[in-house]
């Protein structure tokens, strides 16, 4: 129960963070007080610097989305553990204050528009936050005392008055401690332990600035200026950092920390990286991939609709590498890549005259190393086992592909359908498959020998479809009546008349290489038809289905390669439940 409850606790303070400062923006300040006090080697930052508005956000978020179920806290709320009951009830209070904006900003506190930051001291996590009225988390607090039983201890740092909740066992010989402490309107919530160097407390509460810091390196402006980020939220993973953990003893505060828990555990599994070779190779490799950083690209907030545009980006400074990589990428239309008129859409780019020749030089510029680390040594003797060269015999009878992509326009079901006994039954579907390529012609006409069904169809060159219903026969009340058409660069096999418009615009598409992969999901799209099914047989909707009736949110995500790094890129949006707040 011990390791359960500090797992509870870091999660909570970690993910709390990462949660504030995801909904939130990031500005380029330096000269703010708090990040005076983070240093710049640390592993860990989401940094939000301008007041984000966070009563408006929560009023934007469909309802679903703000419910949970009842059974949630139910194995924990019998436990006879007081810490645990602790937890639970500062769980519950956060997803019932979900109820609207105005009650989230009430129960904790805040103002309707905050600031917030997470980063870490080595493994020692610290979130940060504005807080209006500090008496309501103090009653916060105390109300999940009463609930549970557990209570706190008031101590003082050089002036400062803390809350300190103990999560390890009484008489355990090294206690790890929840901290609380509030000054100047700022909310810390941290950890203490015996197992942390003298000042790294006073560090976390703020006591003493730190040099260098995030302040003085100015890391956050060169993140915001490299990647084009907006200032309204950046963070970041410092992977050199990590490297210099776990392939020293001391390299910096997280090794150093890392070495006092694995020495109290009475084994190292880093010893057989801890050796001047793979220090020196290791820290070789994390020099060309320094950082994964994240920030957001657009924000909007209003009462009734929210929109997040954000990318996460691995940082890399070998080209040779990202430019493999690069040659791979294919073609992925704007019915996937910009629309979001669709109920699911996904494309995958790949260019596969290129895939071979990329991976190749990708395993070359990994096998290239003659590395001394036995760990690294390993590595490349698996891949060397490998070949990509191999793939060639796959993707040769595909040249000139350059991407295959689909998408689900819309579906819906009739109650009464013909000859289905009056039972609800798919009325029409609207979909898309689409297929690009230099010559989609020629990789049609390689494809008939291997499906005789197919041998008697000529596309015509004009773009024309080819009814396939012969060839699929469905039945006729489900509305599916699938053609088969060449549109320029593409194959499109498609049912529908909504599908038809985006076939035909298809024809106007240039194969331009933009990407990677990109997926789209409208859920309000997918559950809408679902939940109009359920209403005609009766049948009652598993409770899952029930919660997201009202979800109505729109998300997307790709994956590309630019000259910074390997890039994912997120959206998105999200719309209050008519009728609330």
């Amino acid at each position: 129960m011990k390791k359960i409850l500090i797992a509870a606790a870091v999660v909570a303070v970690g993910a709390g963070g990462y949660w504030f400062n995801q909904q939130s923006g990031g500005g380029a300040s330096q000269s703010n007080d708090v990040l005076a006090s983070v240093p710049a080697d640390t592993p860990i930052f989401s940094g939000q610097l301008k007041p984000f508005p966070i009563k408006s956000y929560i009023n934007s978020l469909s309802q679903s989305y703000k419910t949970y179920p009842e059974e949630m806290f139910a194995e924990l709320e019998q436990s006879d553990d007081a810490r645990a009951k602790f937890f639970v009830s500062l769980s519950r209070t956060y997803m019932d204050s979900l109820e609207s904006g105005q009650t989230f900003v009430t129960t904790f506190g805040l103002a309707d528009e905050i600031k917030s930051y997470f980063y870490t001291l080595g493994l020692l996590p610290v979130l940060k936050l504005d807080v209006e009225k500090p008496e309501v988390i103090w009653a916060l607090l105390d109300k999940a005392e009463k609930d549970s039983g557990f209570s706190h201890q008031m101590k003082t740092l050089k002036g400062l008055s803390y809350r300190s909740y103990t999560l390890t066992d009484a008489g355990d010989a090294e206690p790890i401690e929840l901290l609380f402490l509030q000054q100047d309107g700022l909310l810390t919530i941290t950890l203490n332990a015996s197992m942390l160097a003298p000042g790294t407390l006073e560090t976390a509460l703020g006591i003493n600035p730190v040099t260098p810091s995030l302040a003085d390196a100015k890391v956050l402006q060169d993140i915001i200026k490299t990647h084009g980020f907006s200032d309204e939220a950046v963070g970041f993973v410092n992977h050199q950092e990590l490297v210099k953990a776990i392939t020293t003893k001391d390299g910096n505060q997280l090794a150093r920390q890392v070495t006092a828990i694995l020495a109290q555990e009475g084994e190292d599994p880093f010893l057989e990286l801890r050796t001047p070779e793979c220090h020196s190779e290791f820290t070789a490799i994390a020099a060309n991939w320094p950082r994964t950083v994240f920030g957001l690209n657009s924000v909007s907030i209003g009462e009734q609709e929210s929109t997040l545009d954000f990318s996460t980006v691995i940082e890399s400074k070998n080209q040779a590498f990202l430019n493999a990589l690069k040659g791979m990428r294919g073609f992925i239309p704007d019915y996937v890549k910009n629309s979001r008129d669709t109920v699911f859409s996904m494309g995958l780019g790949i260019e596969l005259n290129q895939l071979v020749p990329s991976l190749t030089a990708v395993w070359d510029e990994m096998l290239q190393p003659q590395y001394q680390c036995q760990v690294l040594q390993e590595f490349q003797q698996e891949m060397s086992g490998q070949n990509p060269a191999m793939l060639g015999m796959f993707t040769g009878m595909a040249n000139g592909v350059r991407g295959v992509s689909a998408a689900l326009l819309d579906y819906k079901f009739t109650e009464q359908a013909a000859g289905a006994q009056g039972e609800p039954s798919l009325e029409s579907v609207d979909a898309i498959i689409s297929l690009s390529a230099d010559n989609p012609s020629m990789l049609f006409s390689m494809v008939k020998p291997f499906a005789p069904e197919l041998a008697n169809i000529q596309l015509p060159q004009d773009g024309s479809p080819v009814d396939l219903s012969q060839l699929l026969p469905l039945p006729p009340e489900y509305g599916i009546s699938p053609k088969l058409a060449l549109k320029g660069k593409h194959l499109v096999l498609y049912t529908g008349d909504k599908a038809e418009i985006v076939a035909n615009k298809l024809a106007d598409e240039a194969l331009d290489n933009n990407g990677l992969y990109s997926v789209y999901l409208d859920y309000s799209k997918v559950f809408a038809p679902i939940l109009s099914l359920a209403e005609m047989t009766g049948e009652p909707l598993p409770e899952e289905f029930s919660m997201m009736k009202d979800y109505n949110m729109q998300l997307q995500m790709g994956l590309d390669i630019n000259d910074q790094g390997i890039v994912f890129d997120s959206y998105m949006n999200s719309k209050a439940t008519p009728g609330g707040e």
